[in-house]
């Protein structure tokens, strides 16, 4: 009989769990999270807050998932799984907001990734206004670093952001609402696109990369924000984790797919295409 050979002892991939929304074209939301965790080496989990009716033209609907299963999502994970980092995207109410906040006030997570997701690309609203104020009041503290593109930052301090300077200006503000660091992602910067500016309290530190133009940017904010919560999960610094998320999100961009009729999506595996 032929003897089978022992099966290598692998080391476990850390988890990283992403609280987001869903996006049934699979570019944005916890579909596009869950591709950029598993593509940059760890394990995704996931906990949904809302189910979205979109395309790469439009968002049409969203509904928001009821408290109660948002809650059973969440402790049956931590029953079972020792997370130590999270990723949120889309939360949507103030309720969601609400309830987060609490529950993370219990947790003992290492990493707090805070997207601040406000609106889609064709700026359909994916956080009420109400939501906003205890959102920056109770959930932001929270959180390891804060990545608002610049319409978000722009909420966020109720000014405009046309450069660089400006920008930095903005994440000092964005700070003192208590995270511990803040990357205000510049794609949208009028003066330099692709300059990123991170602020952890001691220094401002640019991250920038070539500027790929193309509409095929469909869910680059997540894919972003998940990348760096993932090289933190995997004991990466902060710094080094902004910078193997900008790599990684750069070479997604430059390899974008071109499906739909708007704005394609990113290509969260492009190391494995071959043609």
């Amino acid at each position: 009989m032929k003897q089978l050979t022992p099966q290598k002892k692998r080391k476990n991939k850390p988890l990283v769990l992403t609280i987001a929304g869903s996006d049934p074209s699979g570019g944005a939301g916890i579909q596009g999270d869950i591709k950029t965790i598993e593509a940059n080496g760890a394990f995704a989990l996931s906990v949904l807050t809302a189910v979205t009716a979109q395309n790469s033209i439009k968002m049409f609907k969203t509904f928001d998932l009821p408290l109660w299963i948002i809650d059973e999502q969440l402790k049956s994970l931590f029953q079972d799984f020792n997370i130590s980092t999270i990723k949120t995207g889309m939360l949507s109410s103030l309720e969601i907001v609400n309830h987060l906040s609490a529950f993370f006030n219990e947790l003992p997570v290492t990493h707090f990734v805070l997207d601040p997701v406000m609106m889609s690309k064709d700026g359909s609203p994916l956080l009420r206004p109400d939501a906003i104020e205890t959102l920056k009041s109770k959930l932001i503290p929270l959180a390891t670093v804060l990545t608002p593109n610049i319409p978000e930052a722009e909420q966020l301090i109720h000014k405009k952001i046309n450069s660089v300077s400006e920008a930095e200006e903005a994440a000092r503000l964005i700070l003192n609402l208590g995270c511990q660091a803040v990357l205000i992602k510049g794609g949208h910067l009028p003066e330099a696109p692709g300059c990123d500016v991170l602020f952890d309290g001691k220094k401002i530190t640019h991250f920038n990369s070539e500027f790929i133009n193309t509409k095929n940017t469909h869910g680059t904010g997540c894919t972003y924000a998940s990348a760096i919560a993932t090289h933190l999960a995997k004991g990466k610094s902060l710094q080094q984790s902004v910078q193997a998320a900008k790599s990684y999100v750069t070479e997604a961009i430059r390899h974008s797919l071109h499906i739909g009729q708007g704005h394609g999506p990113t290509n969260h595996f492009y190391f494995l295409d071959t043609e």
